[in-house]
């Protein structure tokens, strides 16, 4: 028996017994919905144990881009890739997993120290750090770096690995000691983000570089 601003409230033994299991249901309730909606909101961040699947999304912190799983027109397939917010169409300036398209139960996770899409794609940053994070950047920028270490120093980078944007702040690169250039490759069509026929990538000439 229990009193609540001059109401006596009474509770049987049945109420008792299911007040427990009410509450617990109560609370996983409460965690399904923070998460779905932190989840549709969207973080700028995917650190150790944070998986990204679903419609959830990854936001800049300017809210200039957003990363998570799209599909391309009528395409079944779907990709991870980087949109800008204003755009409705999520037309993807980068794209992670171009030739290898997923379900859209695939999670993006990091597993040994490495950005993994669960089976056909890697950061491959020959690293097993367990203090490593990804943060999408208001550039567009994806940038894999180890806080626990040397948090200022990127360990792996999309603007390293473009696809078919050339955006600003990003470089077109020629290494030297590899004698390979970044490459900008068209899509196959605008439903297939697999390269297409047309790239773009600077080329040595002599004591110059010429832009192909």
């Amino acid at each position: 028996m229990a009193y609540s601003c001059g109401r006596k409230i009474t509770i049987n033994n049945m109420d008792t017994k299911t007040a427990k299991p009410r509450f617990m249901l109560g609370i996983v309730f409460l965690f399904l919905f923070l998460k779905t909606y932190f989840s549709s909101q969207g973080v700028d961040i995917i650190s150790e144990g944070y998986v990204l699947s679903g419609d959830s999304i990854l936001l800049s912190a300017g809210g200039v881009f957003q990363l998570g799983f799209f599909k391309p027109g009528r395409a079944p397939n779907y990709y991870v890739g980087i949109w800008f917010v204003e755009d409705p169409s999520r037309m993807a300036v980068w794209v992670a997993n171009r030739v290898k398209p997923v379900s859209l139960s695939s999670e993006l996770k990091i597993t040994d120290g490495n950005l993994v899409l669960f089976d056909v794609w890697s950061t491959n940053s020959k690293n097993n750090s367990t203090t490593v994070q990804e943060i999408l950047l208001d550039t567009g920028n994806f940038v894999f770096n180890d806080i626990g270490t040397n948090p200022t120093t990127a360990l792996w980078q999309n603007f390293d690995h473009p696809t078919d944007t050339w955006l600003p702040g990003a470089k077109i690169k020629y290494n030297k000691m590899t004698k390979r250039s970044l490459v900008f490759t068209s899509w196959k069509n605008s439903e297939d983000p697999a390269p297409g026929l047309f790239s773009l990538q600077l080329e040595p000439s002599d004591n110059s570089f010429r832009l192909l």
